[in-house]
């Protein structure tokens, strides 16, 4: 069972229908007993880093997953804000984020990108993955993902980073370390290529 948490993200509904064409049980949930008997978890993102930190560090819910992901290694997967979490800090707020994956989320340098808007990066865009991603298995890296961010997650360690994007210079857009995932783009906008990214987390 994935447990999609329910923190007020807008994209949940767009997760969960994937689930449902994929026929994966799913539950969208920020019930502290049903995410404990839960396999793996989905954060979603859609928000600002402080107001995601605030509603999971009043909820409860951080001491939960802590639980679950740090010493249970149950696999999480987050999205876009529901990704930036997993660092330790960012640029954007003033909070300290979940740390299960060192470093800092930094704003994008808007002085390297020469067309206007230049933020934030929004649209298709292709990627590099690296080619043991297991999240990226039969996706098409030339079509890409759907981005809409002003933000990156700058990781501690390089070896955390699998798969990149250009815009303005080259930016980590995916990151992974233990059982912990995270992506910059939106896969449940990015059709074909978002449905694999679901199917091949519910299968790691």
């Amino acid at each position: 069972m994935i447990a999609i948490i329910d923190y007020g993200s807008g994209n949940i509904a767009a997760i969960a229908n994937i689930y449902k064409q994929l026929k994966v049980p799913y539950v969208i949930t920020n019930d502290l007993g049903e995410l404990a008997k839960a396999d793996r978890y989905v954060l979603p993102g859609v928000g600002a880093f402080d107001a995601t930190m605030r509603y999971l560090n009043d909820s409860g819910l951080v001491a939960t997953l802590n639980e679950q992901v740090l010493v249970k290694r149950k696999k999480v997967f987050g999205i876009c804000v529901g990704m930036q979490v997993l660092a330790e800090s960012s640029d954007e707020g003033s909070l300290a984020g979940l740390g299960w994956i060192r470093g800092r989320v930094r704003a994008i340098d808007a002085s390297l990108i020469p067309a206007s808007p230049k933020l934030p990066h929004m649209g298709w865009n292709s990627v590099v993955p690296k080619a043991d991603a297991p999240l990226f298995a039969g996706v098409d890296a030339e079509q890409g993902f759907y981005f809409l961010h002003s933000y990156y997650f700058d990781a501690a360690d390089a070896a955390d980073v699998t798969a990149t994007v250009h815009y303005g210079k080259e930016l980590p857009c995916a990151v992974a370390h233990g059982n912990a995932f995270g992506m910059q783009f939106h896969p449940e906008k990015s059709h074909t290529n978002g449905v694999a990214v679901f199917r091949n987390f519910a299968e790691l």
